[in-house]
């Protein structure tokens, strides 16, 4: 790989001061370590997107624009803390045809990326689990495979602890139709993510999920019988 960017120490510690001293006065008076260290992951995930657009079409426009505000949400939740303490972001790919999406989390002792579907609308889940009841082989194929185990070990995600509406508890796929969420997730430890082969990594993590991917899309980009609905 020609690009050699690396994620410096310093983002992480930043990240560590700003759990201890999560408060707006403290942050203001660091703004110059922040928009340091967000610069440095602003061209991490330029130079993943870079890359990664080789053998995807992806619509986030760049690096910058797929980190995530460091600034909370807390209108609606009961912690008030203003600031996120992980950098995140994350790469979308391109029109209705191309289902899912790479998420990064970076964090010290927390670091990982993933990719699925978090909350599939009820005509997406309904579709996926149709599918799972017509044929589950070639989905359990793509989990069984050796790339998928040896990056991501098992689907993760939210299940039913009974079967779904409409299916028999005792359904061949009983196992993939109680999933309600479909996620995949790689860990990094800190060493990994300060390597100088951490760009490598990534990008090799991102494109294991695309078997993943590309089955979801074909699922969800047509019905029962194999006809394009888009």
């Amino acid at each position: 790989m020609e690009n050699q960017i690396t994620i410096p120490k310093s983002s992480l510690d930043f990240l560590s001061q700003l759990k201890e001293n999560n408060n707006k006065p403290w942050f203001e008076a660091n703004k110059p370590n922040y928009l340091n260290e967000l610069n440095h992951i602003e061209n991490f995930a330029g130079a993943l997107l870079q890359e990664l657009s080789k053998t995807d079409v992806l619509e986030t426009a760049s690096g910058k624009k797929s980190v995530y505000r460091i600034y909370r949400d807390i209108r609606f939740s009961k912690d008030k803390t203003p600031f996120k303490t992980f950098w995140g972001g994350s790469f979308t790919r391109a029109t209705n045809a191309r289902r899912g999406g790479y998420y990064f989390h970076l964090e010290e002792g927390n670091s990982f990326f993933a990719g699925g579907f978090w909350g599939p609308n009820a005509a997406d889940l309904k579709r996926i689990r149709s599918e799972f009841a017509h044929d589950p082989e070639p989905f359990r194929k793509i989990l069984k495979s050796k790339t998928f185990v040896s990056t991501f070990g098992t689907l993760q995600g939210e299940q039913l602890k009974t079967s779904p509406k409409g299916f028999d508890a005792d359904h061949e796929a009983i196992d993939l139709l109680r999933y309600k969420q479909f996620l995949i997730i790689k860990r990094f430890t800190d060493d990994e993510v300060l390597s100088p082969k951490f760009l490598e990594q990534a990008l090799e993590t991102c494109q294991n999920m695309r078997p993943f991917f590309d089955y979801m899309s074909e699922v969800l980009t047509t019905d029962i019988n194999g006809g394009s609905i888009l």
